[in-house]
């Protein structure tokens, strides 16, 4: 099997997910293994860009199930949840007979379960950052050490530029293995000739950079093209082009209005999903929201409308004299949870800080449990729990740590117009359909505002986000 092996803390999925995308393009027949899953667990598994249809999900999946059962016992219980799923991710590209198998490390990637591969035809290091150091280290050289676990002796390997610590401990894994590592730039934009990447983001531009070296490397590895097809560099093939355009991933700065109100209606209602959860990420993902919400405003929208079609836009007041009266402000809201592994008091303020720095304050902050639970393979499905059994301990830590960085900014405290009283910046809900209520109720009573929801902190909860508002 021909592989390509990623690992990272930032952009791991990003980059996968363009590589796909490209190869894909290029004609090959791909499989694509990521985590987490959003909505269904299929989304991990893709073939040829698509998630693996449920027969063949369920055949794959009990003709590894079985056959591991059989070798249990006391002493050799069978392999926890996510090894299951990459050993399953093996078997599915195996039997599928791809050209390429693309395969997303989990977690870390010196112990990771994708690292049993001897040989990969090439692989990658994606922007590192503080995450689950109770496992991989306190410190970016350890983290980085990890990583590099993937590197094998004379396969090529591509970083994006990292931070100086993280750098030296990558290039010298790469120096004992005899890994030519090379460091890729982020993607010219230019090269997209007036096209936009297929993810939202400035960050994605170093995304795409890695996935462009990633390709181009295992497309001459494999014999393919010749070692000079890619000697200019003021062009990009076609075919890469088209991949990096149309490349999707759910989850990952994406924009979804509430399908509970009417079409007419549907931007008084906006989620903003990210799943960061890093410090590091987190930082992105207010830069993209406080961008977002600006480029997607309801005065520059309900202008364009009143330039269409003045008759239809009840939004809009006639406009004299070349002026026009505001109608419908902006209420920026964040829902937030986060793994109790993380850090709030990391996580928080670099979230509020940079959407300060671009103007934007949020009006409320809701804090809600996440509603996915995952189990080993072979246990009982856990039912969610009512509000009455929800422990909300985390939650309310939570926001401790918000109310303590709106007591510490005036001007975030002048600002916050839409609390539910006029002491608080923020809210527990019980669970996240609650939440979801609250938000919707408030929309209705509030016909002048139109409510930007930033859903972050966690990729479980921005999945059951997903799962609520498309019903």
């Amino acid at each position: 099997m021909k592989i390509i092996h990623v690992a990272g803390t930032k952009g791991k999925g990003s980059t996968c997910t363009f590589t796909e995308s490209i190869l894909r393009n290029c004609g090959f027949r791909t499989g694509l293994f990521t985590s987490p899953h959003l909505i269904d667990i299929r989304e991990r598994f893709r073939l040829n860009g698509i998630e693996i249809c449920q027969e063949k999900f369920l055949a794959y999946f009990w003709w590894c199930y079985d056959r591991l059962k059989e070798k249990t016992d006391d002493n050799i219980p069978m392999p926890n949840y996510f090894r299951f799923l990459a050993l399953l991710a093996f078997k599915i590209f195996a039997a599928e007979q791809v050209d390429v198998a693309i395969m997303e490390v989990g977690l870390g990637g010196k112990y990771d379960a994708t690292n049993v591969v001897k040989e990969p035809i090439v692989c990658g290091i994606t922007s590192l950052g503080y995450d689950h150091m109770e496992i991989l280290g306190n410190t970016l050289g350890e983290i980085a050490g990890e990583k590099a676990g993937i590197f094998k002796n004379r396969i090529p390997a591509f970083t994006v530029p990292q931070p100086e610590e993280a750098m030296h401990v990558l290039e010298d894994k790469a120096s004992k293995l005899n890994v030519p590592l090379q460091v890729v730039p982020p993607l010219d934009a230019k090269l997209l000739n007036g096209l936009t990447l297929g993810f939202e983001g400035e960050h994605q531009y170093l995304n795409a950079g890695l996935a462009i070296a990633l390709c181009s490397t295992w497309l001459k590895r494999t014999g393919n093209i010749g070692d000079t097809y890619f000697e200019r560099t003021d062009t990009l093939p076609e075919q890469f082009i088209k991949g990096l355009t149309s490349a999707s991933l759910q989850g990952r700065a994406q924009i979804v209005s509430d399908v509970h109100f009417k079409s007419d209606q549907s931007n008084k209602l906006v989620f903003f999903l990210d799943g960061a959860h890093s410090p590091e990420s987190m930082e992105v993902c207010a830069r993209w929201f406080s961008l977002a919400i600006k480029d997607n405003s309801p005065d520059e929208m309900l202008f364009h409308r009143q330039l269409d079609n003045p008759k239809s836009s009840p939004d809009v007041i006639k406009m004299q004299h070349g002026e026009r009266a505001v109608q419908r402000k902006s209420a920026p809201i964040l829902l937030f949870n986060c793994l109790t592994v993380r850090d709030p008091q990391l996580l928080l303020p670099r979230l509020m800080e940079t959407c300060a720095d671009h103007g934007v304050y949020f009006k409320k902050a809701l804090f809600v449990p996440s509603l996915s639970v995952y189990n080993k393979v072979g246990s009982q499905a856990s039912t969610t729990p009512n509000d009455s059994q929800v422990d909300l301990s985390w939650q309310i830590a939570l926001q401790r740590v918000w109310e303590n960085l709106m007591q510490g900014n005036k001007e975030l405290k002048d600002d916050m117009e839409m609390s539910a009283s006029n002491c608080e910046h923020s809210a527990v809900f019980s669970s996240l359909p609650v939440a979801i209520k609250w938000l919707r109720d408030r929309s209705q009573q509030n016909q002048s505002v139109r409510f930007q929801v930033l859903v972050t902190g966690s990729l479980h909860l921005v999945g059951d986000i997903l799962k609520l508002v498309k019903k």
